[in-house]
């Protein structure tokens, strides 16, 4: 790899020890769910890049992460000791999980070239994970085919006192740090230095843009070469998050609870009762995640209902700004409400419902406008797990389950009219005081004839007609609602391109606010023109273009002035943009 590729160099291990205190929480819960491992030793370890401001929200110091005991913690060579921690606490795993894949369940996948470090508990500096309960609503339109699965109405049971939350914790995990005994046939458990930079780059923009997203700490290059269709620098991805509690996590500890339930299996020399594992995950994942959210007496429904309305708000930013996630399986949906695993994801450009980048996504299962039904499907898949938790009764238990299934629908049609309204700088529609009724579909995918609430203002009488002008002109979505704060500013419709006026005019009459245009719509996203220049010039030994880039997608919605170039489309010479999971 060329040297040019890596950062100064390192400081002497003459600095004083400032190696986080790694908890191992899951690890110590969950040993059904964890395997201790030990990654891969590095051939020459070299700090790429570190995002300085994340380490100092986790009390970390980024000149002590550059440093040779810095390294050994970032690439897993090492467990780092903070101040009087027992070397036996520290355990890196490999996390199980199971999950559909496209639609197609695998029955055990894991941590097949990641581990998980431990967690670092929260420090006076760092900012709690919110809940979905407690931070603002943002969610997004809902055009998916309802599922048949159903079960008990917890709304009627009296709300028990929520117990205390787990204390604010963040995980530290590794991606590309070698083969795990999850690893599949043939991989190597490693990854390139390319998909590392990306995630860097998109988990940068989504974080910037007020999207809740697993954060890249920092990436350092293995020295080594990695073999794909070429060979290429490798790389080890430090990244935080709330959690990597998946819906598959849910999904592979149900099966193992009903394995060991089925054959009478008596308890383990840990005193743990596997038949028992899905239960105390449903308690943890609420304690840990949603600390705030309603409690009745059945946990089971009271998480897959805080966890559809986190991922309502999630998706619906995502539709919101024309993000792309591109391999929504359910291994790759958290239950904390953050998006993860940024491999074929992309942002669209020209507007248009059936944009999919994932080179294997030939039936456009992910698509864009298909986003809502996939969470949705997730949910159900979620729902079918839990199920032997809720109620006894199977018919009770999947009616139950399909009310608040039902509720992600709600959550996710209000959501989507609140961002719409915003993103025309115009005030959100009026919820009644017992929440959002039910709404029909809206999203840009459905069809204008569809009915809506008699609410004012209704914004899809705006957007109805605004999205088939959209698709049909193939008008730039970031750059056209960008393009709105100019033109309510001056009152002058004649800004916008001639196909779009009459549309102007009639939104100008509704007097929507600059300030508030300028808040909602960024002028600056990871283009993906931009994103692959910058990852073509890393490896090749030039980093300059990827920290440029980096530096302009963490201000988004700054003014264009001087950088302009950020902003963007690609020309329309460039062809159809192709995404892959390749990593």
């Amino acid at each position: 790899m060329d040297s040019s590729v890596r950062s100064a160099a390192l400081p002497d291990d003459g600095l004083p020890s400032c190696a986080p205190h790694l908890a191992s929480v899951f690890a110590d819960a969950f040993p059904e769910l964890a395997v201790p491992w030990q990654a891969a030793e590095p051939i020459c370890p070299s700090v790429v890049v570190v995002d300085e401001e994340l380490a100092a929200e986790l009390g970390l110091d980024p000149a002590w992460l550059r440093s040779q005991e810095g390294l050994r913690l970032l690439t897993g060579e090492r467990p780092a000791l903070g101040p009087g921690q027992d070397p036996a606490a520290a355990r890196p795993v490999a996390q199980a999980y199971a999950g559909h894949q496209f639609g197609h369940y695998s029955p055990v996948l894991g941590d097949g070239r990641a581990l998980l470090l431990g967690e670092i508990p929260a420090t006076p500096s760092t900012p709690a994970t919110p809940s979905a309960f407690v931070r603002e609503t943002v969610e997004s339109p809902d055009a998916f085919v309802r599922e048949t699965v159903e079960s008990p109405d917890a709304s009627v049971r009296e709300t028990v006192e929520s117990p205390d939350a787990l204390p604010s914790l963040t995980d530290l995990h590794l991606k590309g740090s070698g083969r795990t005994p999850f690893s599949r046939p043939g991989s190597d458990g490693l990854a390139a230095l390319g998909p590392m930079l990306r995630e860097v780059l998109v988990s940068a923009c989504l974080h910037a843009l007020g999207v809740p997203t697993s954060r890249a700490l920092a990436v350092v290059a293995t020295g080594g070469q990695v073999q794909r269709d070429r060979s290429l620098p490798g790389a080890v991805l430090a990244r935080t998050a709330a959690s990597h509690l998946r819906v598959g996590t849910v999904q592979y500890a149900a099966a193992l609870a009903a394995q060991h339930e089925a054959a009478g299996s008596p308890e383990r020399a840990d005193g743990l009762h596997p038949e028992t594992l899905l239960t105390r995950l449903v308690q943890h994942a609420l304690d840990r995640h949603h600390p705030h959210a309603p409690r009745t007496d059945v946990p089971a429904l009271d998480l897959l209902r805080a966890v559809a309305r986190a991922q309502a708000e999630l998706v619906a930013q995502w539709m919101l700004l024309g993000f792309v996630h591109g391999v929504m399986n359910t291994d790759n949906m958290t239950l904390s409400g953050e998006a993860i695993d940024f491999g074929p994801c992309a942002f669209m450009e020209a507007f248009d419902p059936d944009t999919v980048f994932s080179s294997i996504d030939h039936a456009g299962r992910y698509a864009y406008g298909n986003q809502p039904a996939i969470a949705r499907w997730n949910l159900a898949r979620l729902a079918e797990a839990l199920l032997p938790l809720i109620d006894p009764d199977q018919q009770r238990a999947v009616a139950a389950a399909e009310r608040v299934l039902d509720e992600f629908r709600v959550h996710h049609t209000a959501a989507w009219r609140r961002g719409l309204a915003a993103k025309l700088g115009l005030p959100a529609e009026p919820v009644p005081d017992d929440g959002p009724a039910p709404a029909e579909d809206t999203s840009p995918n459905a069809s204008a004839s569809t009915g809506t609430a008699a609410t004012a203002p209704d914004v899809t009488t705006l957007t109805d007609p605004l999205f088939a002008l959209l698709a049909e002109h193939r008008v730039d979505w970031t750059s056209f609602w960008a393009s709105l704060a100019d033109v309510a500013e001056s009152a002058d419709a004649t800004l916008l391109p001639d196909p779009l006026q009459d549309w102007g005019a009639d939104w100008l009459a509704h007097g929507p606010d600059a300030a508030l245009l300028r808040r909602t719509n960024p002028v600056v996203i990871a283009r993906n023109h931009l994103v692959e220049e910058a990852l073509d010039a890393a490896e090749a030994g030039d980093l300059t273009p990827f920290e440029n880039l980096l530096s302009q997608v963490r201000r988004p919605f700054s003014p264009p002035d001087g950088r302009e170039r950020y902003a963007e489309p690609a020309a329309p010479s460039s062809g159809r943009y192709v995404t892959y999971c390749g990593t």
